[in-house]
């Protein structure tokens, strides 16, 4: 497609490039959205991060025909597809939205944000009830799901200026698959804000991150963390916030400033 584009044999105006896909293990037996442990959780993540090798493979190949990156790859759909719930028409792709679909969408955005040079364009599916939805509705009752909480955490680093960080990940490990621990990125917000995400993927153990040691001469940090009892909590009709995001702060104490992430959360904190 791009050498037919650099060639002008057709597809003069292209404007972008898409790249479809969900995360899924296994299309014949999908995961469930509801009552997992700690192994699907894994398996569900190991999964996810097959984006990075996604994005980084088409984006290296439009690099070669589009250097001056014109072309934007558009991620036209993401997200987890599991059964359909039980009792629901299956055609409809009705499925529920717990804590792990928070960490999956964490995960993912923090992908393409270390691609927005190239990745212009990405879109979760679906918003309401179907797929990996950010709102569940039946009749008149309505709840916000874990995924919406998290695109709402991240709504600092939109338009906002992408800054490079590097950090020891360390490992997750259960069950046979092992998994970066932690994830982040960080970015300068039109605000002027610095803003800094990390997600604590390990579902036991929480996470204790100096900001100084990346290289910031942090004050202080305010911002929210998501997390919930177990890695398959879900909202429900009748108990809505189950999984909603917290107040979180520090202040720097003899030249350290210390975050206290809990497991299996994704936290957003500006720094001062």
């Amino acid at each position: 497609i791009m050498k037919g584009w650099k060639d002008r044999k057709w597809s003069w105006d292209m404007q972008g490039l898409s790249l479809h896909n969900y995360t899924v293990t296994n299309w014949e037996k999908k995961h469930s959205s509801i009552n997992f442990g700690e192994k699907e959780y894994a398996e569900i993540l190991k999964e996810t991060l097959k984006m990075d090798d996604l994005v980084k493979n088409h984006s290296a190949i439009m690099d070669k025909y589009d250097p001056e990156k014109k072309i934007a790859l558009v991620v036209d759909e993401w997200g987890a597809w599991y059964d359909a719930l039980p009792g629901s028409n299956p055609g409809f792709l009705i499925q529920q939205n717990s804590q792990r679909d928070a960490v999956l969408a964490a995960l993912n955005i923090n992908i393409f944000a270390r691609y927005a040079d190239r990745v212009r364009i990405a879109n979760i599916a679906q918003m309401v009830n179907v797929l990996q939805s950010m709102i569940l509705t039946d009749k008149e009752k309505m709840l916000l799901t874990p995924t919406y909480h998290v695109f709402k955490m991240y709504v600092p680093f939109q338009d906002a200026t992408f800054i490079p960080v590097t950090f020891n990940a360390g490992t997750y490990t259960h069950n046979g698959i092992t998994l970066p621990r932690v994830d982040a990125i960080a970015a300068k917000g039109k605000d002027g804000k610095l803003w800094l995400s990390i997600t604590n993927v390990d579902p036991n153990k929480s996470l204790e991150i100096d900001l100084n040691t990346i290289g910031l001469t942090a004050k202080s940090a305010t911002g929210e963390t998501l997390t919930a009892p177990k890695v398959d909590s879900i909202n429900t009709f009748e108990k809505p916030n189950t999984v909603t995001p917290k107040a979180i702060s520090a202040k720097a104490n003899n030249g350290k400033l210390l975050l206290n992430l809990e497991p299996k959360s994704v936290t957003v904190v500006s720094v001062e």
